[in-house]
């Protein structure tokens, strides 16, 4: 765990959960496994606390626990998932662009509350999205419920691992700490529910006078009752938005490199890859170009021929997203997602040369990587660049641990005059670095924004009060002339100034979306490298 990782943990904890549980977190994040009462010890906290927040933790998939061999529960901080709440926005986004809002909804719900029973993500959801309906309309159970079986079947939410059933029998002292099992067949496996109602309207206190209250009675009497999926939760699948990320990516820079035809084709073999492939494989299973033709999306003209051209043309790239692995078929193509994540972050590495040092540099990089070794008479000669510059940026380069240098001495004893100097670039260690660096960058864009909304606390306050008497004057009907004299509560450079603190805000958060996509690219490509070596 490097400081950086350390310090954003803390601001995300704190955002999202407050000061208590952004301690306890923290403290298991620094020292690892701890039992509950070392806890409370260390952190100055009340053991109530502890427990809470360890309630909180361990329900948001934030710290796992163990038994001891000594028979003490050990609480462990899961450092990535805390991480992956940077992602939140993303995985929300993403669902909605794929089924819509209330799919949109089901995984915000998942997502804030952590884990869930598939009833009482389906009630929320239709209330929420009645709220928002014109008045006389409903969301019915029934199509949320069918969005959510919609989730479940493509893999984007799945069962949380249950308390087995324990023979009552055994007459054995109960162990610390219960083991949450789930059978894989069932992880995706929706429970049959007969739902049936519509969603509900928050009313206020005028027409709670009407008898609504006699009509929403039944509502709290029920829920008295276990739901017919008591005890089955449902938590969101964040490896397979990351499999989606991954797929989108390599999409764009097919389509980029080549054209719409050719991303289409790989985005076809990717879809048919979704179950069948692990999201950690390096290749897809293998595909028969026949296969291909049949799933294309239909009405995209495209003849057989025209894709065994394109298929041998993206099996001939030098990049090698595509590959060859049989001639049955038609021909058995395969995507290379390892070496589609090497192509990735190296752009990205290339990319970030650019920007800080210049185009010159950037050529220095990508040719010392083609060539894996060069001297620095070589990188001269080779780029075409006048010696003082050429020896200038590969120290720039040299500093900043994007290149490294290798000694290879003739003799042992290591003597200047008789050893060679070649640079080369670790695209891991670069990476590496470069991601090290995107959590300080983005620790540094949260903190900003707290600052900014810090300084201007007393004006969003005031911001906010405003708004809420506008809203209840024009639910009771009031006239134009009383609304412009609210509005005018609120002065033109106040105004002027909440517009500006507006879009700082805004454009701090779509630095934070932005760099975090560069993280899901190198983190991914680290993940995938470790997992050949």
């Amino acid at each position: 765990m490097t400081q950086a990782e350390i310090k954003l943990c803390s601001l995300l904890l704190q955002e999202h959960f407050g000061e208590i549980v952004e301690k306890i977190g923290v403290h298991l994040v620094k020292t690892g496994s701890q039992p509950l009462r070392v806890i409370a010890h260390d952190t100055k906290a009340s053991l109530d606390q502890v427990k809470k927040a360890l309630c909180v933790l361990i329900h948001h998939n934030l710290v796992l626990y163990h038994v001891h061999k000594r028979g003490v529960v050990e609480y462990e901080a899961q450092c990535s998932r805390v991480l992956r709440m940077l992602r939140y926005p993303r995985y929300i986004y993403t669902t909605k662009t794929l089924y819509g809002d209330t799919g949109e909804l089901i995984v915000e719900e998942l997502l804030l509350n952590g884990k869930m029973t598939m009833s009482a993500v389906v009630k929320k959801v239709a209330d929420r999205l009645t709220e928002t309906m014109e008045d006389g309309k409903t969301m019915d159970y029934a199509e949320v419920s069918n969005a959510f079986v919609r989730l479940a079947d493509t893999h984007f939410v799945q069962r949380c691992p249950l308390v087995p059933d324990t023979d009552s029998s055994d007459p054995g002292p109960p162990p610390p700490a219960p083991t949450l099992v789930i059978n894989e067949k069932d992880m995706y496996l929706v429970p049959k529910l007969s739902l049936i109602g519509k969603g509900k309207r928050r009313r206020s206190s005028d027409e709670d006078a009407t008898g609504e209250p006699k009509a929403k009675k039944p509502r709290y009497t029920d829920n008295k009752e276990p739901s017919p999926d008591d005890g089955i939760y449902w938590q969101v699948n964040l490896d397979r938005f990351h499999q989606h990320f991954r797929d989108q990516a390599i999409v764009s820079a097919v389509a980029n490199r080549m054209d719409q035809t050719s991303s289409e084709i790989v985005r076809t073999m990717l879809r048919m890859s979704e179950i069948t492939t692990p999201s950690s494989a390096s290749y897809t299973q293998p595909l028969s170009s026949n296969e291909i033709f049949r799933s294309l999306p239909v009405g995209y003209n495209i003849s057989k021929q025209v894709l065994d051209q394109y298929l041998t043309l993206l099996a001939d790239d030098p990049l090698e997203f595509i590959g060859k692995s049989g001639d049955s078929g038609g021909g058995m193509f395969v995507i290379n997602l390892h070496k589609a994540l090497a192509s990735l972050a190296t752009a990205t590495l290339e990319s970030v040369i650019q920007e800080r040092f210049g185009s010159r540099c950037a050529r220095i990089f990508r040719l010392v990587l083609q060539k894996k070794h060069l001297e620095q008479k070589q990188v001269e000669d080779f780029a075409m660049i006048p010696a003082k510059e050429a020896k200038d940026m590969l120290y720039k380069m040299l500093s900043e641990n994007f290149i490294l240098l290798q000694e290879i001495p003739k003799t042992p004893d290591h003597a200047p005059s008789r050893t060679f100097y070649l640079y080369t670039v670790n695209v891991l260690s670069a990476a590496r670095m470069l991601l090290h660096r995107c959590y300080k960058s983005i620790a540094n864009l949260i903190e900003r924004r707290q600052f900014e909304t810090k300084e201007n606390k007393r004006l969003l306050e005031k911001s906010q009060r405003v708004e809420a008497i506008m809203a209840s004057m024009q639910a009771t009907g009031a006239e134009e002339v009383q609304l412009q004299e609210i509005e005018e509560m609120i002065t033109a450079p106040e105004r002027q100034q909440l517009e500006t603190l507006k879009r700082n805000v805004n454009k701090l958060d779509a630095s934070e979306i932005q760099v975090d996509e560069t993280i899901f690219l190198l983190e991914s490509y680290i993940e995938s490298t470790m997992k050949r070596q």
